[in-house]
Order: C-alpha cells, then structure tokens, then sequence
C-alpha cells in the first residue's frame, strides 16, 4: 500500500467520522426503534420484518417494504395465496419466487395456522444459533439477509450486514480486496471479522457502522 492509498483512506475514515458526529443521533434512535419491536412489538410486526428482509435481495430496500406494506393493508401479509401475494409485490425482483417464499415461512412459524414468531425468536436467542438457524430453515436466506432480519428486530448488535453498500465501502477502504461475486458462510465471517476490528479501531460499533455507511450511499437512513 503505497502513500497515496495511506492518504486516501485516512479521508475517507474522517469522512465517515464527519458524517457519524452530524446523524449519529439519528443512529442510536433507529437502533431503539429495532430493539422495540422484538420487545414491544406484535407477531405481526416482527414477520413483516422477515419478509421485508426475505424480499430485499436485488432489489431496492424502499420498494420492499412498500410491498410489505401492501401485503398488511390487503390482509395478505399472514393469509395471502402466492398469487394473490405475488400481485402486491411490485418493484420486487423475483416476486413469484419470492411470494413461495412468503408462504413456507408461515408455516414455518404458525402455530394452529397463527403466525407466532416471537417465542420462537426468543427460543433462538436462548440456544445462541438465530442467524444459523435462520440461514438453514427460511429459504431466501442467506447470512446477510439473516443479520438484516436480526438487526431489524434489534439484535444485530455484533453482526454485519454485507449488502453492496456495505461491501463498496469495505473495498475503497482496502479492508479487503475485492467485492465478492458469492459470499460463502466462511467468507462472510470473514469479512464480518475484519469490518468489527475497523470498527473497533475508529470508535463506531458495528451496528451503527452499518446505518453509518448506508447514509453515505443513500442519504438516508432507512432499515
């Protein structure tokens, strides 16, 4: 790494640490806002949150729970068929595959055909395996969208979210080397390691790392 790169990347650092002092306000009241709706909030609320996060794969964050929205105002989020779901996720890539999704994952947390995702969510949390388990029993799960899911509930505290935003940051800063065209189960740990050591070397938690570097990309600060 030549001078330049040294140069470089201290900017871009007291960038990042510019635009955490002016939104991280904005930062810890989202956090508490995800730390709610496991606490406080319904069955409802936390499986909008799965499926939200089931349905951001390739497509915008926005549109997504647009749709989740749609689903909840149709009474279709908990009941819908897969073609009558499928029809309200417009701007979602993938809807058909996607509304499947939807429909297995009820079953999966229904009890007497009632979605009751809380107590199971908290079982995980007990046992310490949420993300793995996640992972291997929710299709269109993989681990980012399983951290999104848990931080979205408030309990991404130490887990990394690795979507593209994310991912680009990490490169320009030469955290590592190269955007992953597959992030395998080894590979996302990995990377996940080095983004919490950055973190912890500039003084921002992962958590708000994350939101920190959304903001940077979109200007916002969203889910």
């Amino acid at each position: 790494m030549g001078n330049n790169s040294i140069i470089y990347i201290n900017n871009h650092v007291e960038e990042i640490k510019r635009i955490y002092i002016s939104i991280k306000s904005k930062i810890v009241s989202k956090l508490e806002k995800f730390k709610y709706i496991l606490r406080a909030g319904s069955d409802e609320d936390i499986f909008a949150e799965l499926v939200f996060c089931i349905l951001t794969p390739q497509s915008k964050a926005i549109s997504c729970w647009s749709a989740v929205k749609k689903l909840q105002l149709n009474d279709l989020l908990l009941k819908g068929n897969e073609v009558r779901v499928a029809n309200k996720l417009s701007g979602v890539r993938f809807r058909y595959k996607k509304a499947k999704y939807i429909i297995e994952v009820r079953k999966i947390f229904s009890i007497k055909a009632e979605i009751s995702i809380k107590l199971k969510i908290e079982q995980l949390v007990k046992n310490k395996n949420e993300r793995d388990w996640l992972v291997n029993n929710v299709k269109g799960m993989s681990y980012k969208e399983a951290s999104h899911f848990l931080r979205n509930i408030g309990l991404g505290e130490n887990l990394a979210i690795l979507d593209r935003h994310i991912l680009k940051n990490l490169k320009l800063m030469e955290i590592i080397k190269e955007i992953p065209d597959h992030l395998s189960k080894k590979r996302y740990l990995e990377i996940e390691n080095k983004m919490k050591k950055f973190a912890n070397k500039i003084e921002i938690p992962i958590s708000h790392l994350d939101l920190l570097l959304w903001y940077k990309e979109t200007g916002e600060i969203f889910k």
